[in-house]
């Protein structure tokens, strides 16, 4: 069963708009959860987004909705024997947030980026490098330029050694670099300072992504990501920490064919990780040989899932 398939199950069978985590908490009491395509335990966190984001943009979606605070789905050939004036007017209760077994942030941002390696090795097809920021000359540019993980997309296991001699030869080696800023919380009230501190970093970058463990599942929130997400071209992935397998792309990055080589510059003179990278790549593509022990090591399932569980507590909101 898909997202889709679960939200339109539990809408036919109530006479009323739902919310989405009204939706998912009715799924969960009658075991449709268990048919869902997807495991680990933060699924609901797309429900959502998918459903604002399909009946917002295709016209000829059986899903419509009604309310801003909270917004509420509903199916469109279904008669409702309900007052939808009240939903408009706001004069329904508030949605409430549900009991979830979302992890709690006993994490760093740091310990994120092995989960990202694995969603970049697997899901993007994407080498990835962590930048430290600490071996940066911040005197020379200030903040906000340094990306917290850089990628890279080969196409050497893909294309025969012939095409790839002749891609080089005339300077088109389909080579794509991915920016990626991550951060533990995405809510509301800091979206906007962490968004646009993603596209201050990924200027320079084919695509780029903003990465998030915990996504705040408020519509006003999902609607205003989904608007800079297409407004800007920066993609969103949540990341499954109970099951890494299950981290997704919220929203797919725009990509931009032209790379800003100045930026690049600017990066491999101020940080010594990025200039690393840089060499890599070019050696990788003049050798038509990827060295992945070069890059991020690529952890499997179980040693990811067995770094959270065995994260000891933290105190503080420490990056």
């Amino acid at each position: 069963m898909t997202f889709h398939g679960l939200a339109e199950n539990i809408l036919k069978q109530v006479d009323k708009p739902l919310t989405a985590n009204e939706i998912w908490t009715l799924a969960v009491e009658r075991g449709l959860d268990k048919e869902l395509n997807s495991s680990g335990r933060t699924p609901w966190a797309t429900l959502g987004a998918r459903l604002y984001v399909i009946s917002r943009d295709n016209p000829d979606s059986i899903f419509k909705t009604v309310g801003k605070r909270p917004k509420r789905f509903y199916l469109k050939g279904k008669n409702y024997n309900v007052d939808f004036k009240e939903y408009e007017e706001g004069k329904t209760e508030e949605e409430t947030e549900i009991s979830t077994t979302t992890p709690s942030k006993n994490y760093l941002e740091k310990d994120l980026h092995p989960f990202l390696t694995h969603f970049g090795f697997y899901s993007l097809n994407c080498h990835c490098k962590t930048i430290n920021h600490s071996k940066s000359d911040k005197k020379s540019f200030g903040e906000w330029v340094h990306p917290d993980m850089v990628g890279c997309v080969f196409p050497i296991d893909e294309w025969d050694n012939e095409v790839l001699e002749l891609s080089s030869a005339v300077g088109n080696t389909s080579v794509k670099f991915i920016s990626f800023e991550l951060k533990r919380e995405l809510n509301l009230s800091t979206l906007r300072e962490k968004f646009f501190q993603t596209v201050s970093n990924s200027s320079w970058a084919n695509e780029s992504y903003l990465v998030a463990s915990e996504i705040s599942q408020n519509q006003d929130f999902l609607s205003e990501l989904s608007r800079l997400s297409s407004s800007f071209g920066v993609g969103v992935i949540q990341l499954d920490l109970e099951d890494p397998n299950s981290s997704s792309i919220m929203f797919p990055a725009e990509t931009r064919e032209n790379l800003d080589w100045d930026t690049i510059n600017k990066l491999t003179v101020m940080n010594k990780d990025f200039k690393q990278f840089v060499k890599r790549v070019r050696i990788d593509l003049r050798s038509n040989e990827i060295r992945k022990e070069k890059y991020d090591k690529v952890l499997e399932e179980e040693q990811l899932e067995k770094m959270i569980k065995t994260r000891p507590t933290r105190i503080g909101g420490g990056q």
